[in-house]
Formats: C-alpha cells, sequence, structure tokens
C-alpha cells in the first residue's frame, strides 16, 4: 500500500491567500501590501503554485497582474478551506486567551499603590479574568505562593527568593518624613545615627518596607530603637504620622500626597538612598492568566 506524508497538500494555506488577494486587488504589490510581506515573496508564492499546478495561475502585465480561469477557479474551491482555517485559528486564539479565576497576593504598599492601575488594565484587556486578592506583607505574600494558595504573587524588598521564579517590576525608594514642626525639619541633613536612635512609626515584622529599612541600618553598622508603634499598613502609618506621632520612612509614592499638601515634609538625611525593588513571584508555570497579568503589570510599572 502507497503511503504518504502528511505535508503532501499540493498548495498550503499562505499560497491560497495570496492567490485570491491577487485576483481582488489585481496587482501583485496591491496584493503583498494586504498580506503584509514583500512584493518578491508574492511572486515567490506564484511561482511555486504554478509549477506544482502545471498552469498559469497569474497572467502579469504593463496594467497590473490578474488570476487566469485557472486561478480563479482554484481560488474559488479555496475558500471554504481559507473560512474554515479562519475560523480555526479565532478558536485557538480563544483558547490561548487568559480566563477563569486568578489568585493574587500583594504586599500592601503595592496592593494600594500600584494595584487598582494593573487590575483595571486587566479588566478592560482580558475581561474574561476575574481577581482574588490578598493583601498582606511580603512574607506571607511568599508563603502563600510557596503552598500554592495563590497563583502569582507581588512583594517589596532589597532581595527575592531564590526558589521561586521572579519578575523585577520596578524600583522604589522609601523617604524619611515627619510634621512641619519636627525638629528634623530645621536639622537637615540628619545623621543615620541620629534617625536609627529616634523610634520611627514602623510597618510589623515580616513587612517588606521594615525589611527594607532594617537592612539599610544594618549596612551601616546600626540598628534602630525600638519603634513608636507598629502598625499594619501604609496608610495608617500616613495618618500616624500626620498626626505627628513620630517620623516614619515611606515609599515616596505613597507619601506624595501628605508631601503635596504641606501635613508631612520630606527629611533629607546624610545616608545612602533607600531602595528596594517590587517583583513578581510564582512557582511552576504560569496560567495564561498569571502571564498576562504579570505582563501587563511590568509594562505598567
Amino acid at each position: 500500500m502507497a503511503t504518504r506524508r502528511l505535508t503532501d497538500h499540493v498548495l498550503d494555506l499562505d499560497t491560497l491567500e495570496v492567490l485570491r488577494a491577487v485576483g481582488s486587488t489585481r496587482s501583485l504589490s496591491a496584493a503583498a501590501r494586504e498580506l503584509g510581506v514583500t512584493q518578491q515573496a508574492v511572486s515567490a508564492r506564484i511561482r511555486v503554485a504554478e509549477r506544482l499546478v502545471g498552469v498559469p495561475l497569474v497572467v502579469r502585465s504593463s496594467t497590473g497582474s490578474t488570476t487566469t480561469d485557472a486561478g480563479r477557479r482554484l481560488v474559488e474551491l479555496a475558500e471554504p478551506v481559507l473560512h474554515a482555517a479562519r475560523a480555526l485559528d479565532e478558536c485557538v486564539a480563544a483558547l490561548r486567551a487568559p480566563r477563569g479565576e486568578l489568585a493574587v497576593a500583594a504586599s500592601h504598599t503595592i496592593a494600594e499603590l500600584l494595584m487598582p492601575k494593573w487590575l483595571s488594565e486587566l479588566r478592560r484587556s482580558f475581561p474574561d479574568v476575574s481577581v482574588r486578592l490578598t493583601a498582606a506583607n511580603s512574607t506571607t505574600v511568599i508563603e502563600l505562593v510557596r503552598h500554592g494558595r495563590v497563583d502569582v504573587g507581588f512583594i517589596e524588598g532589597s532581595t527575592a527568593p531564590a526558589d521561586l521564579a521572579t519578575l523585577p517590576l520596578l524600583d522604589d525608594e522609601l523617604v524619611l518624613v515627619a510634621t512641619l514642626d519636627h525638629p528634623w525639619t530645621e536639622e537637615q541633613p540628619v545623621a543615620p545615627v541620629d534617625i536609627a536612635a529616634t523610634p520611627l512609626l514602623m510597618r510589623e515584622p515580616g513587612s517588606g518596607t521594615r525589611a527594607t529599612i532594617e537592612a539599610w541600618f544594618a549596612h551601616m553598622g546600626l540598628a534602630p530603637a525600638a519603634p513608636a508603634a507598629e502598625l499594619e499598613t501604609t496608610a495608617i502609618i500616613r495618618a500616624t504620622a500626620r498626626a505627628g506621632v513620630a517620623p516614619a520612612v515611606l515609599s515616596l509614592r505613597s507619601a506624595e500626597p501628605d508631601l503635596a499638601t504641606g501635613e508631612l515634609a520630606r527629611i533629607a538625611h546624610s545616608g545612602d538612598p533607600i531602595l528596594r525593588t517590587f517583583t513578581a513571584i510564582w512557582t511552576g508555570e504560569r496560567s495564561p492568566a498569571a502571564r498576562a497579568f504579570t505582563n501587563l503589570a511590568r509594562a505598567l510599572a
């Protein structure tokens, strides 16, 4: 029994589309523009098709090009095939499109500052994806990802877990702030040793913000004083700082509204800038929805 290869079809879909475009535009150059290819590629496809079929399929002249009777007949027979191919492409695209529920965990800072914009764009771009968001400190987010309780996490800090896949999104600067009547407003720049000796408003242990601040002090051989208060969210720290309870170290993005209104002042210091990175983390293979969301977050960062 004779056998054949699965690829032993006379003409492929691209060649059929070239013949149809030439027939509808009556021009090789116009067909090339319509298909987004070069005129040389169109001519090469036609030559291959004519060699395979064994008869002329396109007539070229000084006024343009058009399909022969054989070429028109071939295009007519190919229309159902091309229509089916378009339907198949649309079906495959729909299967690949992100959909379903996406479980996300984010640090409080990222959840407050960046997540609203990201979720809005995700909803606009991928309306079939719904998000279940958990806001927690970075340590908790890492554990949620490790144990498979969320699909993707977003953390803050100077280092990322080595056992998880990571995608750095953007750098974030932390700044020292206090009320306008605080003595530091008259003593700038403040020395890191004086900052370390002063009780500050701090996030709870496990927070990426607190870990970044403690690492900054440790790099200079300093240990911070016991916090004036340990507070769970950036919003609470901002409100408590505005009340004059104590200075705080906040993301510049978080502090900007209060700096703009004059409720808080940025205090210059003589240490290195306090920097950290916002990072997406996950384990294993990302789902289409998780991949779309992390790529979107990076694009918007």
